[in-house]
């Protein structure tokens, strides 16, 4: 599963799809508890990465849900954050949700102090503000993103971060 989640972020989504797909059929069958929401929200980027936002959002829900009732807190940061990115790459935006959902992700990824996930929400923000053209809010948001990449040395989520708050000037 690793694999395929780190196919995905490297571009390869394709690849990520098809490993990360036949990894939660074994998996389902298999009854790996912990793991379940986990794979769904990898499989959900894989699937936002490739366009299919529905199937995404679908995944997203189902893992959130089931995280919930597991009380798989840290889990639940993460699919709130990939319900943020789904509904910030909606065409148009869907702005007031993306926020809402960062912000609970936000606040369960600072309570659990998963410092990784805090930088890629600020992130997530930065670039939503960036596009709808709120320069200020955006500049705030990545401006922490970039400060957590550095401390954490983070340098892929850094330069990303960096190119974004570049295309604003």
């Amino acid at each position: 599963m690793p694999l395929g989640a780190t196919y995905a972020l490297s571009g390869r989504v394709q690849e990520a799809m098809l490993l990360l797909e036949q990894a939660m059929e074994q998996a389902t069958s298999m009854r790996f508890g912990a793991w379940w929401s986990l794979w769904r929200i990898w499989l959900g980027e894989a699937w936002r990465l490739a366009g299919r936002l529905e199937e995404a959002h679908a995944l997203a829900e189902l893992a959130l849900t089931h995280a919930r009732e597991h009380q798989e807190r840290g889990h639940q940061a993460y699919a709130l954050r990939l319900l943020g990115e789904i509904a910030a790459h909606s065409v148009p935006p869907e702005v007031e949700q993306a926020e809402t959902f960062y912000r609970q992700a936000l606040t369960l990824a600072d309570e659990l102090g998963m410092r990784p996930l805090l930088a890629h929400c600020h992130s997530g923000l930065g670039t939503l503000y960036t596009q709808i053209g709120r320069p200020e809010q955006a500049r705030a948001e990545l401006s922490v993103a970039l400060e957590l990449y550095r401390t954490m040395e983070m340098t892929f989520w850094l330069e990303r971060a960096e190119t974004v708050l570049a295309q604003m000037a």
